[in-house]
């Protein structure tokens, strides 16, 4: 093992408490001296770190080499722990790794063939001359490359980089280990193949032209990390453009989720959709399509927050989709900033950034009130800096209950589009995968730390797929 070099640049905010998303290991050799052990343990203890498991690499006569794994905060905490581990007597560390960069060494994907060509014959079926025999078909009659290729069960992934995750604009080389996160998804939870599209295209008419060019290999087109407000315009026109669904995950699928578990909480703290009062923060692509779900689902009273302050109607220089946003909520016409807002609101809703909201503000809040605190890596607000009027918490983290994540439909919504051959995404379709993901956990019984399933719940694809599956079959011609 070698030591991992990080990349330059800012580094993620450190947790609250230690995560296996910041999980190292380090190899060390320790003199067989008795208590040698025990001094290294209870040093990464003290420095505020968890130990798991501890393997034995080699022995010697008077020397032991263990590769011990360590749950640290953040990567600053991580080098803070190492250093103090190396002033044990006894101890040499021999290497530093991290699981994370060790999981993704050489990608997370793979092609695989379905069957095994091993003999002169089977090559000749699988590729030429009998490959000849399916294009002719195909030429004849395009409906059948749905049947005799990998389109009917294939999506592009397609990106430009420009808004990874919470990170920001990083490019299409920095964003590809998350669309191979998403390809592989895709297939572990909905048997799904997909294809990472990684493109160097900042501007809309790039990217939507090359979108249509590749269109006629994928049965869908996934839109992923692209920045607003170009994220928008780059939607509807390449939908425009292409026979195929095309869905901004950024956008719908996480309004979908936020909807699942809105229903859900608003079932825990015994309020309907109707009565809350709901502050949103960030008015980019999540924002938007967070507004327009919940205003379609009965939410009335709605504040948008971003940067400026709360949107309104009065408001100037607005570009097209936070000017509908200004002009469709915040019916009391409401003025002030983030922290103002909270005063006496029901919900918050957070699509921005790390460490936007203090507890105090937070404190404000009605008594029972929900926090979906959803920026990524990094929260507006911790977890652990919740105040207790809060009785429903959401994050976009899988290390705390109640993650609320895309992960939770795109598989599931994909499977239904393919599985009815559907043309174009319909409002309807996100509404009622919302309405069935939520009816997974009220099967069970919402509670205050359960208002989302787990991604590994089998119920969640067939749900929402089902639902999807449904719009479509009511609407055929669309």
């Amino acid at each position: 093992m070698t030591a991992i070099a990080t990349p330059a640049g800012p580094a993620p905010l450190a947790v609250a408490t230690p995560s296996a998303a910041y999980t190292l290991t380090l190899r060390v050799q320790l003199t067989t001296d008795p208590g040698t052990l025990g001094r290294l343990t209870s040093t990464i203890g003290t420095a505020g770190a968890n130990i798991g498991a501890v393997d034995v690499v080699s022995r010697a006569t008077h020397l032991i080499v263990r590769d011990i794994q360590v749950f640290c905060r953040g990567e600053k905490h991580g080098e803070d722990v190492v250093a103090a581990a190396r002033k044990v007597a006894g101890v040499t560390i021999q290497s530093v790794t991290d699981r994370t960069f060790d999981l993704h060494k050489g990608g997370k994907i793979e092609v695989t063939p379905r069957f095994d060509v091993g003999s002169r014959e089977e090559l000749s079926i699988a590729y030429t001359p009998g490959v000849g025999r399916i294009c002719t078909a195909i030429a004849k009659d395009p409906e059948l490359v749905w049947d005799y290729t990998i389109k009917a069960n294939s999506v592009a992934v397609l990106t430009d980089g420009s808004a990874v995750l919470g990170l920001g604009d990083l490019g299409p080389q920095a964003a590809l280990p998350v669309m191979e996160g998403k390809a592989m998804l895709f297939k572990q939870f909905a048997g799904i193949d997909a294809y990472p599209i990684c493109a160097d295209a900042r501007g809309v008419d790039e990217l939507v032209a090359l979108g249509t060019m590749i269109a006629p290999g994928f049965g869908g087109i996934n839109l992923e990390d692209i920045a607003a407000p170009r994220c928008f315009e780059i939607e509807r026109r390449l939908q425009d453009a292409v026979d195929i669904p095309v869905f901004h995950d950024d956008q719908h699928g996480t309004a979908t989720v936020v909807l699942a578990a809105l229903i859900n909480a608003a079932t825990v703290v015994g309020r309907p959709l109707e009565g809350l009062r709901v502050v949103l923060l960030g008015v980019g692509a999540a924002g938007v399509a967070i507004t327009k779900i919940l205003l379609d689902a009965g939410v009335q009273n709605l504040i948008a927050v971003d940067k400026e302050g709360a949107l309104h109607s009065r408001m100037a220089n607005l570009d097209p989709e936070r000017r509908w946003v200004a002009e469709h909520t915040n019916p009391e016409g409401f003025t002030g900033d983030i922290e103002q807002a909270l005063r006496g609101a029901d919900v918050f809703i957070g699509v921005s950034g790390p460490n936007l909201v203090h507890p105090d503000w937070v404190r404000m809040m009605n008594k029972n009130a929900i926090v979906f605190a959803m920026a990524n890596p990094v929260p507006e607000i911790m977890r652990e800096a919740i105040p207790d009027n809060v009785l429903v918490i959401g994050t976009g983290r899988s290390d705390y209950p109640n993650q609320i994540n895309n992960t939770l439909i795109f598989p599931g919504f994909f499977r239904g589009l393919l599985d009815s051959r559907a043309t174009k995404v319909l409002p309807g379709m996100r509404v009622a995968a919302a309405r069935a993901l939520a009816e997974v956990v009220a099967q069970d019984g919402a509670t205050e730390d359960y208002v989302v399933p787990s991604v590994f719940d089998p119920r969640v694809v067939p749900a929402v797929a089902a639902a999807v599956r449904a719009v479509a079959a009511e609407n055929p011609t669309a």
